[in-house]
């Protein structure tokens, strides 16, 4: 009794001592840093500018860190060029830097680190980025660019905050990181594990969820003003590399307003990235249509980030005058070749807003147009770039009649800061629901992710509101059906629900389902499934045959190996029965039990799917 007490007491004072609640928005494209001070009268949010490099040799501390990650070959920069005040022999560097080197050696820079953790069909622990550098000595694994990037933000804390206290190094702080919703269980899980190799302990956060947390720290009580019980709010969030869309419902509990996270989206590879490639393309014509010159690889990857310049100029001010862009020459006379051509507000909004949000009906679709026979390795674009018409496909799916479609939008991610897109996206929803959409403003589309994570943290503290959301996805177990050998015939694989939508985080169940058992010394794996679309499946539900259900996905196999012990030797079958938990931190785990000796086994995630053809 006294040990348990104990316990009790040193966790509460672990607690207590805790200063700073840190909020971080991982990016695809740039991460945000910022913290609530506990020990401040008024605790509010605060941005952490981060250190970092800016030029070769060059730091200072700015709000956005990009999510960039250069590695240069041996003797490519003078010693010394990357080092930091906490890394004096850096072989690579993550930042802004790395992000200006990007059009200049695009093969050496790391690019989308978090979307790697979705793609198929490669080893997300294997060294594969820089995509299609071919020199592993030089290349991170998914989990590492990840590891990476929250090092450095880890560091730069460590230096300017807790220099001369150690107690206020990150490691000893509560820290909450986003994710998309979209992300699934094994991503969810690759980040965490990320973030335990450099001794973070991380709580997850889906990013529409975060923005939303932004708009409400700013508003204070006035929230329950803007928003009234029966309305649902789509939060549409377009960064750089990713679109996510999210509903959140306003309901009526006992008299007061309450939250539910109801919906989210698939994981869209469209923003801000494509619109600037398009331009850069667009340009290109221009440039061979009057100089007779068409750009190679390297002069297209030049200039993109030229356009994104000018895009982010222009969008910001309609009174802006065209930018001037430069495409530097190749060959011996680069100077004397250089190539100018310029871009103009007008030519902007018309490649976006007529390219990416062109006005649709709610029953279109977007167009997976038809794939070749052959298919490379990596990310998983989108085939039409058509933002509205993946926003009128997640509406339509989660959304049963007109009169639930949203009445009000939460824009969020760099690209909704351009008033003629929210302006475009706010009227085609308007006319698709017949009814007044309400827009909520207040927020900082490239911080409000951030500051919400931070806000989060305080929420997890008993101070403000919480949103219910639980798992996005349903999960189940695949069984094998036992039926006599028939000829032509492979026998269905039911599907037996073990984790509903919604179940809240720290929940577990156990599955009473005989018949499981593992043999010691081998490796067993389990067919895992999930979906976040089958919002009636209950625990225990059977589907008869799974892989006919076009909402449910099959996940990398749980595997686990029991090693032997003296009780029970290699080639024993051992009876399990299995628990399932959503964690506190947001992820999926499975254990095996064997009841008679108490013993535990937790499954991971394979997630080496055919690695061998990887790179």
């Amino acid at each position: 009794m006294f040990s348990v007490g104990c316990s009790m007491f040193q966790s509460l004072r672990r607690i207590n001592m805790i200063r700073y609640l840190i909020g971080i928005d991982l990016g695809t494209t740039n991460s945000v840093v910022y913290y609530i001070d506990k020990t401040k009268e008024k605790p509010l949010p605060e941005l952490f500018k981060v250190p970092q490099l800016t030029e070769a040799g060059e730091i200072s501390e700015e709000e956005l860190l990009p999510s960039f990650i250069y590695i240069p070959d041996d003797k490519e920069l003078p010693d010394g060029s990357l080092n930091t005040e906490w890394n004096g022999k850096a072989s690579f560097c993550v930042g802004e830097f790395a992000k200006k080197s990007s059009p200049k050696v695009p093969l050496k820079v790391i690019t989308s680190a978090k979307s790697w953790l979705c793609a198929e069909n490669i080893d997300k622990n294997s060294p594969v980025l820089p995509w299609n550098r071919n020199n592993p000595e030089k290349q991170l694994s998914p989990v590492e660019a990840i590891k990476s990037i929250l090092e450095h933000i880890k560091n730069a804390w460590n230096y300017k905050m807790a220099s001369t206290d150690k107690n206020l190094s990150m490691e000893k702080q509560i820290i909450v990181v986003t994710v998309p919703a979209s992300f699934d269980t094994v991503a969810r899980e690759l980040t965490v594990k990320a973030a335990a190799q450099i001794d973070l302990k991380i709580i997850l956060l889906e990013e529409p969820q975060a923005a939303f947390y932004s708009w409400l720290n700013n508003n204070g009580e006035m929230w329950r003003k803007k928003v009234s019980t029966g309305n649902t709010i789509l939060v549409c969030d377009i960064g750089g590399g990713t679109t996510d869309f999210s509903l959140i419902k306003v309901r009526d509990e006992s008299g007061n307003l309450a939250l539910e996270r109801v919906a989210v989206g698939n994981h869209i590879l469209l923003g801000g990235d494509n619109m600037d490639l398009t331009m850069a393309y667009k340009v290109a014509t221009k440039i061979n249509a009057k100089n007779k010159i068409t750009l190679d690889t390297y002069q297209i990857h030049g200039l993109t980030y030229a356009c994104r310049e000018a895009k982010e100029a222009l969008m910001a001010d309609p009174k802006a005058k065209a930018q001037k862009l430069t495409v530097l020459g190749r060959g011996s006379s680069v100077i004397a070749s250089t190539i100018s051509s310029e871009l103009s507000r007008g030519e902007v909004e018309e490649t976006i807003i007529d390219g990416f949000f062109a006005e649709c009906a709610l029953d279109d679709a977007p167009v997976d147009s038809r794939r070749s026979g052959f298919k490379t390795f990596g990310l998983k674009y989108e085939t039409d770039p058509s933002i509205t018409k993946h926003l009128a496909q997640f509406l339509k799916t989660n959304c049963k009649t007109q009169e639930e479609l949203p009445n009000c939008i939460l824009f969020n991610g760099g690209v909704t800061k351009a008033n003629s897109i929210r302006e475009r996206i706010t009227s085609v929803i308007t006319k698709w629901a017949n009814h007044e959409i309400k827009v909520l403003s207040g927020t900082n589309p490239d911080l409000a992710v951030a500051m919400g994570a931070s806000c989060y943290a305080n929420v997890r503290e008993g101070k403000g509101i919480r949103i219910k959301a639980g798992s996005s996805y349903a999960y189940y177990l695949g069984i094998e059906t036992s039926m006599p050998a028939v000829p032509g015939f492979v026998p269905p694989t039911q599907g037996l629900c073990v984790l509903p939508i919604g179940t809240e985080e720290g929940s577990a169940f156990d599955l009473d389902y005989s018949g499981l058992g593992l043999i010691v010394g081998e490796n067993s794996e389990f067919r895992f499934y999930s979906s976040k679309i089958a919002r009636e499946d209950k625990f225990g539900k059977i589907i008869d045959d799974i892989a006919k259900e076009s909402s449910i996905e099959e996940l990398p196999p749980l595997a686990v190996t029991l090693p032997p012990t003296a009780d029970i030797p290699a080639g024993s079958l051992v009876p399990v029965k299995l628990r399932i938990e959503f964690t506190e931190t947001g992820t999926l785990q499975v254990w095996c039990i064997n009841e008679k000796t108490k013993s535990e086994w937790k499954l991971d995630f394979e997630v080496r799917k055919d690695s061998s053809s990887a790179n």
